[in-house]
């Protein structure tokens, strides 16, 4: 029997940067090409993306790629794909219709155009005689949702990402419970499961309990309704525009990010705009406040989003008024609370009214199961293996007990490989067969991996204690030891900062002289930035970045 092996690329415990690789002898399948955020000690990096050197060799060793399937339209799941597919070669992609056009959106940003067939539910697809693929509708907090069953030699695995147990869900698409028991009663080696909110023992409410509380809100303003969420919230966004045309308002779409999903939506027929509701977002000032809602992106707070830019007045088609209200219909991300709350301090210091979760729950339902769904869906598959995936190491963990111990699963049969670990799939239980050191890739403006631990360690740095300029004025006859400057960026001195200027100076001509005259100007600027670091920090116990400079004079 032939082996089958997993990896997850973005490496487990992180709930972002989804890219798993299944591969049977020298043929590869990809599942999903996802971001990962960066966190608070990263400055100035805009996205991660997942680690891909072992594909690369795998690649160089003869191996090839023969296909990819993208689950769902969320960018943890989909936008790495301009930044990773230029680094390989040509394969089919595989998705739902609304899944194809978002990614098709985010690979057009990128510069790139790859076709992407769309899949049919119930239907399998062979992708070679290896790998043949089925789609099964489920619900999530964007339509399209798909998991998915992959039919190996080894056994037919169930690649369960990101999904809820809806009953009740906003586009009448319910999950497929019938097919996926039938699936279960033929046999799944192993099953993938989302297992992000295992911490909670309510069943996640349904999305279509947000629109009546929305509805009550836009009944009760005067003025503009502003509503922030994510972008590919089309369910949502549907319950926002159904209200709208109840209440007599037009809807306007602000930023892009909405603006392209709304269109690939509308275009797919998976978004309904009633004739003539839609205003161009150039002509907000020619309607009365109260007939116009916004739907605007930039939930999170995040710096340049069209929301941030409205908020601050500098948004040249949309201004907040005091009359109006703002409605945060999405959470915090977690670790993104402080930009979130900034916008939301922000506009009630000026005096608008706002609410938003904390406030009003039903403003947000997750997409995300819970621990009794996560069962549900468990005992339907009754697979011989499962791997919790999609969640913290927490959460994977927790899912031992909350989840497969009440469905009946033995915690030998749960798997938990760590972080770059390569699992086999052959007779037996499943085995680590390598071990991948894995390095999220930084995206930083255009550049793409080349922010490593050194340039973030010094943007810290930087950030910490601010940055000292040493400039050494060199003359024909040698260096001139007695015009040291020092300039200073963002270094707080205290009272003693003539002091400290003066050690700085008579430090650096101790040892430029110690070096001798022979030395080469680089050896010069190298032990004065490392050894002067290590006194200046006896003396002030801080570690501004040193950089020294010979300036011909």
């Amino acid at each position: 029997m032939n082996q089958v092996s997993v990896f997850p690329m973005g490496g487990m415990g992180n709930v972002t940067q989804n890219m798993f690789l299944y591969q049977v002898d020298e043929e590869m399948l990809i599942v999903d090409c996802g971001i990962g955020f960066p966190d608070m000690y990263m400055p100035g990096v805009d996205v991660l993306i997942p680690d891909i050197s072992y594909l690369l060799k795998q690649l160089e060793s003869g191996k090839k790629i023969v296909g990819m399937i993208l689950t769902h339209g969320h960018d943890d799941h989909i936008a790495a794909l301009p930044y990773i597919l230029p680094s390989l070669p040509e394969f089919p992609i595989y998705a739902s219709a609304l899944t194809a056009g978002f990614a098709a959106n985010r690979m057009r940003d990128g510069g790139i155009e790859r076709e992407i067939k769309v899949v049919t539910d119930h239907q399998w697809f062979e992708i070679t005689q290896k790998f043949q693929a089925q789609p099964i509708a489920m619900t999530h907090s964007v339509p399209d949702t798909r998991h998915y069953a992959i039919k190996t030699p080894a056994g037919v695995f169930y690649h369960g990402s990101d999904f809820k147990l809806d009953p009740n869900p906003v586009d009448g698409v319910k999950p497929d419970f019938a097919h996926i028991t039938e699936l279960g009663n033929q046999g799944v080696l192993c099953m993938m499961i989302d297992c992000l909110r295992v911490e909670r023992s309510e069943w996640t409410k349904s999305e279509s309990t947000v629109g009546p509380v929305l509805d009550t809100a836009m009944g009760k303003t005067k003025g503009k309704f502003i509503v922030t969420l994510m972008s590919s919230h089309i369910h949502r966004i549907q319950q926002i525009i159904d209200s709208a045309a109840k209440h007599g308002r037009k809807v306007a779409f602000v930023g892009r990010s909405v603006e392209q999903n709304v269109e690939a939506a509308v275009t797919l027929k998976k978004l309904h705009l009633p004739q003539g509701i839609q205003v161009d977002k150039r002509d907000l000032s020619n309607l009365p406040d109260s007939q116009v809602c916004v739907i605007i992106a930039g939930s999170q707070g995040q710096e340049g989003s069209s929301l941030v830019r409205a908020v601050y007045g500098d948004h040249p088609m949309l201004q907040i008024k005091p009359s109006d209200q703002v409605v945060f219909s999405a959470d915090a991300i977690p670790g993104n609370e402080v930009p979130y709350y900034a916008a939301i301090d922000e506009l009630c210091r000026n005096g608008v009214h706002v609410i938003y979760p904390d406030l009003e729950p039903n403003l947000h339902q997750s997409g995300h199961a819970s621990a009794p769904e996560q069962q549900e869906l468990l005992g339907m598959v009754k697979p011989q293996f499962v791997m919790p995936i999609g969640g913290a190491d927490r959460h994977r963990v927790k899912f031992v007990e909350l989840v497969a111990d009440q469905v009946g699963v033995a915690p030998e049969r749960v798997l938990i490989p760590g972080h770059g670990e390569v699992l086999g799939f052959g007779t037996g239980r499943p085995e680590v067969i390598d071990q991948v050191t894995l390095q999220a890739r930084t995206v930083d403006g255009l550049g793409v991996g080349d922010v490593g631990p050194v340039v973030l360690a010094d943007r810290r740095a930087l950030s910490q204690a601010g940055m000292i300029v040493i400039i050494v004025p060199r003359t024909k006859r040698g260096y001139d030891l007695k015009h040291v400057s020092v300039v200073s960026r963002g270094f707080v001195f205290m009272k003693e900062a003539d002091e400290v200027i003066e050690f700085i100076k008579r430090t650096t001509a101790e040892i430029v002289n110690e070096l001798g005259r022979k030395a080469k100007d680089d050896e010069v600027k190298r032990t004065i930035e490392k050894r002067l670091g290590r006194k200046l920090y006896k003396v002030i116990q801080r570690e501004p970045v040193i950089m020294a400079a010979i300036v011909e004079v």
